[in-house]
């Protein structure tokens, strides 16, 4: 495995585990946060419920759209991508 091949690798692996926190931590920062401010308000679990499943919902639609945005680049530079042709 040459330098170059070996970076993409390390790369890849460093991607997967930042996403990988990303959606572990995310829930738990907001879920604590709306713990903290129920309790701070007197309120039930209501806004730890609320910004824990909103946190989730988030980091979904992210890991999703910045999933498909880099599959449509991908996909575009494969060897069976269509060229589009000028119009006149």
């Amino acid at each position: 495995m040459n330098q170059g091949e070996h970076r993409e690798l390390m790369n890849g692996f460093g991607n997967g585990l930042s996403a990988a926190f990303e959606l572990a931590a995310t829930p738990a920062i907001f879920g604590a946060a709306g713990y903290g401010l129920d309790r701070l308000l007197g309120t039930g679990p209501f806004l730890m419920w609320i910004l824990g499943i909103f946190s989730v919902v988030g980091a979904f639609l992210r890991a999703w759209y910045h999933y498909d945005a880099k599959m449509r680049v991908l996909e575009a530079a494969g060897p069976w991508a269509t060229k589009r042709q000028a119009q006149p």
